[in-house]
């Protein structure tokens, strides 16, 4: 640096008085160690999960969907969502073009993707090797016997259909049979389909199928808020027709509460959850 520059400020330096340079380096100190905090700070700020939980939702007859996806938004969870081509409450279908915004607007929410089947029939029994019986609860759809390539067809299919609505959706390779119930030969098929089965947990079924009469929604918030433990894998739908006190009316204070006692949400991992 040329001599008349550091002429002019050595002497502005020298001129500081003692104390007040005592306060300048305080201050700067001070700064720095503020600055340096904030990231213990910003993650203080979000309480440790004392226990984990994973919201499995089904599609269902869809009446109070958008009433339980805003409830997740507020609440801030993402869930897994299992899907198949069930009739909704619209009249139309749950896997049909009419219903893309809405799952457009879950995965970009964060929530990710499964199978429910495409029908969402029922497995009832191995015929023999590598074939299953595959039936429907509704009058006139009747039954069938799937081999390994049809099953892995009725899997796939849904994800097709939502794909063709939102490419970019997040799909884990597993799958939830309609009820919940399996039979040994669709769980081996489907394996070779590269799909695992997945169930719920054993507190983890939160009634919203239940009749209204015999389980109201307060008897299922306490129900569920004293049940639920770590790791469970909870089940519902985005609305059930034959309830007539819709599930979605619990669900907010359902999730406050858990969240309360310390539970965080999160989806699914690819491998599922036992």
């Amino acid at each position: 640096m040329p001599a008349p520059l550091l002429a002019l400020r050595r002497p502005a330096m020298h001129a500081l008085h003692r104390p007040a340079m005592r306060v300048l380096r305080r201050a700067v100190l001070g700064g720095l160690a503020a600055l340096m905090a904030l990231p213990a700070l910003a993650q203080g700020a979000a309480p440790a999960c004392r226990g984990r939980l994973y919201l499995t939702i089904d599609t269902g007859w869809s009446r109070e969907a958008e009433e339980i996806a805003a409830v997740l938004r507020r609440r801030g969870v993402r869930a897994t969502l299992f899907l198949a081509d069930e009739p909704s409450f619209r009249g139309d279908r749950t896997l049909s073009p009419e219903w893309a915004a809405f799952w457009r607007a879950r995965a970009a929410e964060g929530h990710v993707f499964a199978s429910h089947t495409w029908r969402h029939w029922y497995f009832t029994g191995d015929p023999g090797p590598g074939r299953v019986r595959y039936a429907s609860r509704r009058a006139g759809e009747g039954a069938e016997v799937l081999d390994t390539a049809a099953l892995c067809a009725e899997l796939e299919r849904p994800i097709q259909a939502l794909r063709a609505m939102v490419p970019e959706a997040v799909v884990l390779p597993l799958w939830r049979a309609p009820g919940g119930r399996t039979t040994p030969g669709a769980l081996a098929m489907a394996e070779r389909c590269g799909l695992r089965h997945q169930g719920w947990t054993a507190n983890g079924f939160l009634g919203d199928e239940l009749d209204s009469a015999a389980h109201p929604n307060e008897a299922l918030l306490r129900r569920n808020l004293a049940a639920i433990r770590d790791g469970e894998v909870l089940v519902m739908h985005w609305g059930v027709r034959s309830r007539r006190e819709p599930f979605a009316g619990i669900l907010e204070p359902l999730i406050a509460g858990l969240q309360e006692r310390g539970f965080c949400f999160e989806t699914l991992p690819p491998d599922g959850r036992r």
